[in-house]
């Protein structure tokens, strides 16, 4: 029998290798995994205490409320959203997550507003900030080249939202010897 499972926490490949270990440690064959969802191939009846409580010893969860599994499905889209190779005219975010999500935007901004405390902008932007520190310290691309892969029209509006947010400018945040970066499910 096949069975989807809503995870929250998966914000990374890393994160779908885990959880995919996680369950198959427990006998749990997987068919197909994403970011905060996987289907599982199993006889008999799921034992769902035993897999929350193995998925919680490695920083996840399961997702039974239909809001919440709405809220990890966004936060699944907008982290690819972010993490894919575009360019700056493409589709805006908006329309972006209302053809994901195949829900209205004006929906899913106020279901994750109220649920988050945060608007998907600024969720977008903290996304967007954490991405540019990785490519920072990476030093393979300049500013610019950073601002464009993220979607921005100008540098300048990067480096603005940077120092707000950081409290810092990219240089300065460059030259650190030690980075603080957040993991992208502590974004909010």
């Amino acid at each position: 029998m096949k069975t989807v499972l809503h995870i929250k926490n998966m914000v990374c490949d890393r994160c779908k290798l885990s959880v995919s270990q996680t369950l198959n440690s427990i006998g749990l064959e997987v068919d197909s995994i994403d970011l905060g969802m996987v289907i599982i191939i199993h006889s008999g009846a799921l034992n769902l205490a035993l897999v929350d409580k193995k998925l919680r010893a490695t920083g996840f969860h399961l997702i039974a409320q239909k809001d919440e599994v709405q809220i990890e499905l966004i936060k699944a889209a907008l982290i690819d959203y972010v993490n894919s190779d575009r360019e700056a005219e493409e589709l805006n975010i908006s329309d972006y997550l209302a053809q994901r999500m195949a829900r209205d935007y004006s929906y899913l901004s106020k279901l994750f507003s109220k649920k988050e405390a945060t608007s998907i902008e600024k969720y977008v932007i903290g996304l967007k900030l954490e991405k540019a520190k990785e490519l920072i310290q990476m030093n393979e691309l300049n500013f610019s080249e950073i601002a464009y892969s993220l979607g921005y029209k100008s540098s300048s509006h990067l480096a603005k939202q940077f120092k707000i947010n950081v409290g810092m400018s990219m240089t300065q945040y460059r030259s650190m010897g030690e980075w603080h970066r957040k993991p992208l499910d502590q974004i909010l």
